[in-house]
């Protein structure tokens, strides 16, 4: 086992309701569970994200922690938060990756693999998620 791992998956859904497809503007929020798969107690300090929407417009968020929180997780712990983005297309993606310090005082990076963000039915109906691993 390794000894600094968080793993890191995401669940997205595309949010018809706060979407206005006739303005551009798509919503998605995404489930963001993140484990402590090493060996040593460890903090999420902060966040970067890369979001890209269809047309190549690419944001990029950085901050201190998620949702306001900076989780203490041992080994074997998870958290998990929801958040949301906006896009300007139906369909994007997102990948990013957390900055975190063991208990040691060791400072790591966590990546989240790329993620599609897809509005199956823009008229709106039912959409589904998927993720990619």
């Amino acid at each position: 086992m390794p000894k600094y791992l968080f793993a890191c998956e995401a669940e997205p859904q595309f949010l018809s309701e706060q979407s206005a497809p006739e303005e551009d503007l798509f919503a998605f929020a995404y489930t963001i569970t993140i484990t402590n798969a090493g060996d040593t107690t460890a903090q999420l300090i902060a966040r970067h994200w890369i979001i890209e929407d269809a047309l190549g417009h690419t944001e990029e968020v950085k901050g201190l922690g998620v949702v306001g929180h900076q989780p203490l997780l041992r080994p074997g712990e998870s958290f998990q938060y929801t958040s949301g983005t906006r896009l300007r297309t139906p369909t994007g993606s997102m990948r990013g990756s957390f900055f975190c310090v063991a208990e040691d005082g060791e400072r790591f990076e966590s990546p989240v693999p790329e993620f599609a963000l897809h509005a199956l039915d823009v008229g709106g109906g039912d959409a589904a998620s998927r993720v990619l691993h």
